[in-house]
């Protein structure tokens, strides 16, 4: 499973032997079940996860109490909520397994003792990152301004390979209309 971090690091920056079994060692593999939290709201995240297969969603609560999908990751992204795993604040966003999913785990304090170890990776991480939130912002943006069926389509279009891994409850929720109004235009689709 570490094999996948480094295959994808690599299309970024060559690293030496010594480099590569750094960050293998570091990272370790995890399974999460459907509906499993790697990250619960309220707490301080301490992890960054990277996704080797499945998806992943971050979610928070509206003022009706209700859970509303903010974005979903897919395999070859890195995850976490980023203001408290860097600042050390607590989230009131988590982390959920939005089907079952492997990832390669590394908590904060063993990927900052890795970056002494691996000085380029903090650059390539924070590079990855930013470009990880340019395109969630692009996605997310396409979304506004259209109306329910329209966001559908965007979705099953832009993100189809996630929107046939992940429950329609969780779909309707992060295009942000009913379960019942998502079920009525499927079947119009």
């Amino acid at each position: 499973m570490p094999n996948s971090l480094i295959h994808f690091l690599k299309q970024h920056h060559s690293f030496s032997a010594a480099a590569e079994k750094y960050i293998e060692a570091a990272f370790k593999p995890v399974i999460f079940k459907e509906g499993e939290e790697l990250s619960r709201p309220g707490t301080i995240n301490k992890e960054l996860f990277f996704i080797v297969d499945g998806v992943l969603r971050i979610v928070i609560r509206n003022e009706k109490g209700n859970e509303i999908t903010h974005y979903f990751l897919k395999e070859n992204q890195f995850c976490t909520i980023l203001n408290s795993f860097h600042n050390q604040v607590p989230a009131e966003e988590w982390i959920q397994a939005a089907c079952s999913c492997e990832v390669l785990q590394i908590n904060r304090v063993a990927l900052l003792n890795l970056y002494q170890q691996v000085p380029d990776l903090q650059a390539l991480i924070d590079q990855i990152t930013q470009q990880a939130l340019i395109n969630k912002i692009n996605v997310r943006n396409a979304y506004l301004g259209q109306d329910s069926t329209n966001r559908y389509r965007l979705f099953i279009t832009r993100q189809a390979d996630i929107a046939r891994r992940v429950s329609l409850t969780d779909t309707a929720s992060y295009l942000g209309i009913t379960p019942q109004s998502l079920s009525r235009i499927r079947k119009q689709i």
